[in-house]
């Protein structure tokens, strides 16, 4: 709990080109709770990027919240979560807009006992060179955080 407050504080203090995903696997099933937490704006600018032009108009999106459909599109690409090799889909539950950051809660189900957990966050990575996507990791015993680059976009953990 200590790191994610410390990854809140540097959000706040370093308030750029920083995104913030924690990822918990909820003890006794097998469920992974995601939450992304990241500014509006460049959401907003990296969508425009990512769907293609007839398809999405950010300035209508300026001030009103992302339809789920088109969170969810970003998301799944952005966000990949592979455990024991296997590429998981998340479902949106929520998403939020207060003051300039939007935060999204997704759910991925696993079929089996992690054993591996491989995590891609791609957020921003083809907008920003100074892109940091601070990630925590909370799966069994383990709990680490790390910072995702443009440059550095996958990390494997092992759980056993």
């Amino acid at each position: 709990m200590i790191k994610i407050f410390s990854l809140f504080v540097c959000l706040l203090l370093h308030p750029v080109h920083v995104s913030l995903t924690s990822i918990d696997h909820v003890q006794d099933t097998d469920s992974l709770k995601v939450l992304v937490r990241m500014y509006y704006d460049d959401l907003i600018s990296d969508c425009s990027l990512f769907f293609s032009s007839g398809d999405f108009d950010g300035n209508a999106y300026q001030q009103v919240l992302l339809p789920e459909e088109y969170m969810k599109k970003y998301l799944d690409d952005r966000i990949r979560i592979r455990v024991n090799n296997k590429q998981l889909k998340g479902k949106l539950l929520n998403m939020v807009l207060a003051e300039d950051e939007v935060t999204a809660n997704l759910l991925f189900i696993t079929e089996a006992k992690p054993e591996t957990i491989t995590v891609s966050n791609l957020i921003m990575a083809g907008l920003y060179t100074d892109q940091a996507n601070m990630t925590i990791v909370h799966v069994s015993d383990l709990e680490e955080g790390v910072k995702f680059t443009p440059e550095y976009t996958e990390k494997t953990f092992i759980l056993k």
